[in-house]
């Protein structure tokens, strides 16, 4: 099947790069946001993410005539949705931003056309939500337009080069639907283009996610045990790690992002009585910010300080992961907010989004202003210029001698050797 116009609907963290994408390789794109400031700073050379290279990629999109940014679809070849499926405050899964970008379709779907869902949903979505809503059209799915789903599986800060590198998952509602989405793709992935049915392909991408949240799970758990039992769990990790069939992750103060930190709920949800292990998994990770506030407020404590209330912490990062600008179900903001529910008066510096505003945190504009005062600096994401951080040049600049590192980005005789009493997630070393 030939593609010569495509529509995608949402423009973020992998509508952009994938609508950039399909028009460097020769596709007339239509890039359509329904958030009007967005739409508005694409047009005027601007860009509301940050990502290694996608500003050239989308520079040289916008440049060749090939995409062009609007606020609404157009008739198309085909459309793919790219919009965000976060979760409810009972972790049901929030659908209406697809849900919306599917009715938006509707009135310009024609025969033969493609429609592909790339956002993440719970099984049977494509079959059970999309196909209902786009068969409003009069068309019949299948018979006579094509619909697939087909899942990202990028990480963020290399998503340009997984977006082509990477496999493919294509799953259709029939076999040719799944054959014109391999076409569709086959425009830019490099990597195997695997052809499925749309519930497995939906399954796939939860399973992959789900999976890092379990193994994740278990570190943290390992941490806190490693606490409670007084060793180091890093050293324990790397130890265990030379058996051929263990990988153990790294632990940390949580699980954020918009993937792995939400999709297992999708599957909890379509099945509560099937998943107790993921379930648990989840309530693990979503604890863990917790586990590193008793840890700052252990470390005041010892110091002689009377603890969280009134105390002025530092949190250094604020992104889900390191060296991105990512901060959706960020477990470091989790951390923030519960130390200033406690009573602490929080600063907090995120290097790669200056402009960020969360309730209850002073967001400093420097990493100096935000330390300056502080009782206590707290690591919170391992970003590259925050793990290079150097205490010896630190101590000239605060007036604390405290240092929690919920990362382990951070040489503990460095920050000993320069005069800080230092904590560290998994490996803490309180005095009895």
């Amino acid at each position: 099947m030939i593609f010569e116009k495509i529509c995608v609907i949402g423009l973020g963290y992998i509508g952009l790069p994938t609508a950039s994408t399909f028009a460097n390789h020769g596709l007339k794109v239509v890039g359509v946001d329904v958030n009007q400031a967005v739409v508005e700073l694409l047009r005027n050379g601007g860009l509301h993410i940050h990502e290694p290279g996608l500003r050239t990629l989308v520079q040289a999109a916008i440049g060749s005539g090939n995409l062009v940014i609007s606020d609404s679809p157009e008739t198309a070849d085909a459309f793919i949705i790219a919009v965000p499926t976060p979760f409810l405050a009972d972790k049901r899964a929030d659908m209406r931003f697809v849900e919306a970008a599917a009715q938006s379709i509707t009135p310009h779907l024609r025969h033969r056309n493609l429609v592909v869902l790339e956002s993440t949903s719970p099984p049977r979505t494509t079959l059970d939500r999309l196909v209902p809503i786009l068969e409003g059209s009069g068309l019949k799915a299948g018979l006579d337009f094509h619909l697939v789903y087909s899942p990202e599986r990028v990480l963020p800060g290399q998503i340009l080069r997984e977006l082509i590198e990477n496999a493919r998952v294509v799953g259709g509602v029939d076999r040719s639907s799944a054959e014109a989405g391999r076409d569709l793709y086959s425009t830019f992935v490099r990597g195997e283009i695997v052809l499925t049915d749309a519930t497995t392909a939906e399954m796939v991408k939860l399973m992959e996610n789900t999976f890092r949240d379990v193994n994740i799970a278990v570190a943290n758990e390992f941490s806190r045990l490693a606490d409670r039992f007084g060793i180091d769990v890093w050293e324990a990790i790397e130890i265990a790690n030379r058996h051929p069939r263990v990988e153990i992750l790294r632990p940390g103060p949580g699980v954020g992002g918009h993937c792995i930190s939400v999709d297992p709920w999708f599957l909890v949800e379509a099945a509560p009585e099937l998943t107790p292990l993921i379930r648990i998994a989840r309530q693990v990770n979503d604890d863990q910010p917790l586990f590193v506030v008793q840890m700052i407020e252990r470390a005041l404590k010892e110091a002689g300080l009377p603890g969280i209330p009134g105390s002025r912490i530092a949190i250094l990062g604020l992104a889900y992961k390191s060296d991105v600008d990512d901060v959706r179900e960020s477990p470091a903001i989790e951390v923030g907010r519960l130390l200033s529910t406690r009573g602490a008066r929080v600063n907090a510096y995120e290097p790669y989004k200056r402009d960020l505003q969360v309730e209850g945190l002073q967001i400093a504009a420097t990493i100096e202003s935000a330390i300056s005062s502080a009782d206590l600096i707290a690591l919170l994401v391992g970003h590259k210029p925050l793990v290079a951080l150097d205490p010896v040049k630190l101590v000239d600049q605060v007036r604390c001698r405290l240092a929690v590192d919920a990362v382990n980005g951070w040489q503990e005789k460095t920050w000993k050797a320069a005069g800080f009493r230092f904590y560290r997630i998994g490996a803490t070393s309180f005095e009895p």
